[in-house]
């Protein structure tokens, strides 16, 4: 299946926190959208790597997804290497998609910059064709995505575009509310971390506020582009 974006995120629950209404909305529009998983999250302070794999596919219904992948990768400890960048390529050639999302470049959790240039850099390398990989025995065709934009996580970074989500909004923090292992629960026994509590998911909304107001948005989550963007018309500008 060849999807339009493809989204990378080193844990289940990033993307459903960073750009879910996004790709909610693209896929509401027709677009198909799939997640790539490079770890499965296993060093959480709650929950397991088994419930965040039943976590990430209750969100992944709930968003609509056409595809989704976890990569395995070990969690807090992967490497910017030629093992995991050629795992990337594979998914990249695989579904060859026009955008490629990934983690912030600076975040408070380290594993977010680093993820975000490992998949810059595959994205990048996908398109030699002199890096030879296959799938299933067959030798794929070389594929680089025509954009890559980084999805703002816990850390305010200015975005270089933001994306209308107003009006799915409430999908979104369904989504998110997918993950009962790792957000506000008052039932919950496990110990408290700085996401558990009711107040990150204020944090969430605060930050689509903030977002969405100086263009005129109730709510919109915000990318860092790794090119210029450019309009035909400045009339298009929004």
């Amino acid at each position: 299946m060849r999807l339009d974006i493809l989204a990378f995120a080193v844990h289940p629950d990033d993307i459903e926190l960073g750009c879910s209404g996004t790709i909610i909305k693209q896929i509401k529009a027709g677009s198909k959208v799939g997640i790539i998983d490079l770890t499965q999250g296993e060093l959480g302070s709650r929950g397991t790597a088994e419930t965040r794999r039943e976590e990430a596919e209750a969100a992944s219904e709930i968003m609509g997804i056409q595809e989704r992948k976890n990569l395995s990768m070990r969690d807090g400890f992967f490497e910017i290497n030629e093992q995991n960048k050629i795992l990337i390529i594979e998914q990249i050639r695989k579904y060859k998609p026009k955008i490629v999302l990934a983690n912030a470049l600076t975040d408070r959790h380290p594993d977010h910059g680093r993820a975000g240039k490992l998949v810059s850099e595959a994205c990048y390398l996908s398109g030699l064709r002199k890096i030879e990989t296959s799938l299933n025995g067959e030798l794929q065709e070389a594929h680089r995505p025509e954009a890559v934009y980084h999805y703002v996580q816990d850390y305010y970074l200015k975005p270089d575009v933001v994306v209308d989500v107003t009006a799915f909004v409430d999908q979104k923090m369904q989504a998110i509310a997918a993950y009962k292992t790792q957000f506000y629960d008052p039932n919950s026994k496990e110990p408290e971390t700085p996401i558990s509590g009711k107040g990150f998911l204020n944090a969430v909304l605060s930050r689509m506020t903030e977002y969405g107001r100086p263009a005129g948005y109730k709510y919109a989550e915000g990318f860092i582009s790794e090119r210029f963007l450019g309009v035909e018309f400045l009339t298009d500008l929004k």
